[in-house]
């Protein structure tokens, strides 16, 4: 790797960058540096900083201070289409893919060399040569909303490897992977970086960061608190720098006390979105105070399940009962007055409503009752002093009056929908990856909340592809493959190494 700190190597500099929102500083005098053929980790709590700054990269937005120096020569992007052609890219969270086209389509959106006429053919060949050399494989044929997140990932790095980009800007690329996929993920990434591509890895994982970069660069509160090399950089050092604070992530305590059956499913049969089936026969019982943990890898049914357990989705066979009462195709509404509380996986557009503000999303699920409404009548006051509540009680930062939730960090996102879903009190609460994205910071914020959800007596279904989260908060986990159960442990009887097999098919010979 070359010497980060030589001005003749290195890709991109950034100095003290400034760059604020609604008169709110998102990046405070940011200086960067990034040198050609280094993985690069940026590290920060939800709101740090670092998605602007690594906008300002692509070419998303512009910096209102400061300067921007592309191997060695001043630079400007009003664009991220001048960001590309300068061989910049980055891959978001929240994909920005075509859903309704194919992957090879969705690599010639935008490139420059293509033209009205595409050479189906010549896109397909490419892709899946991309695929094999960085050991990405996709269907060049498969339309995006077919794929599962973790292969939309990978269409995501493979179009901006076929625009021959030099950077790369991964955003919490491990959160919707298994531990396999990051590995192999992770082997791209040097590969890329032998290449003399250089990689900036946005995480919260801190033994991520460790493993693949080579240079760590921390943000906290918009301004860079210092860099290091990664190899002289402790995980429990790190964490402070971003925090400000020691911290530990909490754990379940052990416990074997647990109420009566709250939730019970008895071989649930839900089609997914081709009408195939996607969950086949699915049987648990949720007690009272219990954790029972989701492992899977992504697209083995986990979103179904969620689905035909909410109402989102009606099950074409099995039942699901709440305290006896059967609510297999009860509506919605009915399953929140029932006592069911669901945290989506995707935190905006089904989770939260953008446009609306702090105070009205914490509300959607109450707002037909006291106090926010008086008759068909809503009460404006109360949603102002709820949400002024809730906001301090669950620690939501960012908050501006009057202004769209989405302008929050993805953290501060997460916080306020699980304040909504835990407010309701629920009996039973479903959870999709609750902490994908988040820093450490955010992440023991809404584990303290799962684990106070046990404790109050309700029943929580913990869906994650995160197995250092199971085994953490889980009393009990269960491995979904292909929409089957085929296995179930205790917590204290699993392994990362037993799990990844049972997610990879091998079924647990104790419940065949």
């Amino acid at each position: 790797m070359a010497d980060p700190a030589s001005s003749d190597t290195l890709a991109v500099e950034l100095r003290n960058v400034d760059k604020a929102f609604y008169g709110v500083k998102a990046n405070d005098h940011v200086s960067f540096r990034l040198a050609r053929g280094e993985v690069h980790a940026l590290l920060g709590e939800n709101g740090a900083g670092k998605s602007t700054l690594c906008s300002i990269l692509a070419g998303l937005y512009r910096p209102d201070a400061g300067e921007m120096l592309f191997e060695g020569e001043p630079a400007t992007f009003k664009s991220p289409k001048d960001a590309l052609a300068a061989g910049v890219g980055m891959v978001y969270q929240h994909f920005r893919l075509v859903p309704n086209l194919t992957v090879a389509e969705n690599f010639a959106l935008g490139h420059p060399d293509i033209g009205l006429r595409i050479d189906q053919k010549e896109l397909h060949r490419s892709a899946e040569e991309l695929g094999e050399k960085y050991g990405l494989p996709v269907d060049p044929a498969a339309r995006i909303w077919q794929l599962s997140v973790g292969e939309q990932q990978r269409v995501e790095i493979l179009k901006l490897l076929y625009r021959n980009a030099k950077i790369l800007i991964l955003d919490e690329p491990t959160a919707v992977l298994t531990p396999q996929e990051s590995q192999a993920l992770f082997k791209t990434m040097r590969q890329m970086a032998q290449e003399g591509r250089s990689v900036i890895f946005v995480s919260h994982k801190l033994h991520e960061v460790k493993q693949v970069s080579d240079q760590v660069t921390v943000l906290r509160g918009g301004k860079t608190v210092g860099g290091v090399a990664t190899a002289d950089a402790e995980p429990k050092d790190l964490a402070r720098m971003m925090v400000g604070r020691d911290l530990e992530l909490p754990v379940r305590d052990a416990q074997t006390d647990y109420g009566p059956v709250v939730l019970s499913v008895d071989g649930i049969r839900v089609p997914g979105d081709r009408g195939l089936e996607a969950v086949r026969g699915v049987t648990f019982e949720l007690r009272a105070g219990e954790v029972i943990g989701i492992a899977g890898v992504s697209g083995n049914g986990q979103r179904e399940l969620a689905y035909g357990l909410v109402g989102l989705r009606t099950p074409t066979g099995g039942t699901v009962t709440l305290e006896g009462v059967d609510v297999t195709t009860s509506s919605v509404l009915d399953h929140i007055h029932k006592g069911f509380s669901y945290v989506p996986q995707n935190r905006l557009g089904m989770g939260l409503a953008p446009g609306l503000t702090t105070e009205e999303n914490l509300a959607l699920k109450a707002f037909r009752r006291h106090p926010f409404s008086k008759g068909r009548r809503l009460v404006a006051s109360a949603f102002r002093d709820e949400g002024a509540r809730q906001i301090e009680q669950y620690d939501i930062r960012g908050v501006r009056p009057g202004l769209p939730i989405r302008l929050l960090s993805g953290g501060n996102l997460q916080k306020a929908l699980v304040a909504r879903e835990v407010e309701l009190e629920p009996k039973v609460l479903i959870a999709r990856s609750p902490t994908r994205g988040l820093d450490v910071g955010a992440t023991e914020a809404v584990r303290n909340q799962v684990l106070a959800q046990r404790s109050r007596g309700a029943g929580v279904l913990l869906i994650s592809e995160d197995l250092d989260e199971l085994l953490a908060l889980a009393d009990r986990i269960l491995v979904l493959y292909e929409g089957e159960v085929v296995g179930e442990m205790p917590t204290e009887e699993a392994t990362a190494e037993r799990l990844g097999l049972l997610m990879a098919g091998q079924r647990d010979e104790a419940r065949s």
